[in-house]
C-alpha cells in the first residue's frame, strides 16, 4: 500500500485539471506514473484524499442526495 502525501494529492489534482496523464511524484521514492485515463486518475485521487485525511486524523465523507420521481 502506498503512503500518499498532500503534495502527491496536489500534483494529481493539477494533472487532472490540465488533462495531463503523466504525473511525477517527488517521493521518496521519486516516481513517474502514466495513467490510462482521467477517470482512473479521478478514482485514485479520491482514494488518495481519503488516505491523507485519515493520516491527518480527519474524517472523510461524501454526501449523496436522491429523490423519488413520479
Amino acid at each position: 500500500m502506498a503512503t500518499w502525501t498532500q503534495t502527491d494529492v496536489d500534483a494529481l489534482k493539477a494533472a487532472v485539471a490540465s488533462g495531463i496523464l503523466t504525473v511525477t511524484y517527488d517521493g521518496p521514492p521519486r516516481r513517474s506514473i502514466t495513467y490510462q485515463s482521467l477517470d482512473a486518475m479521478r478514482g485514485l485521487l479520491a482514494s488518495m484524499q481519503q488516505e491523507v485525511a485519515a493520516a491527518a486524523g480527519g474524517v472523510s465523507y461524501r454526501l449523496i442526495a436522491t429523490r423519488k420521481g413520479f
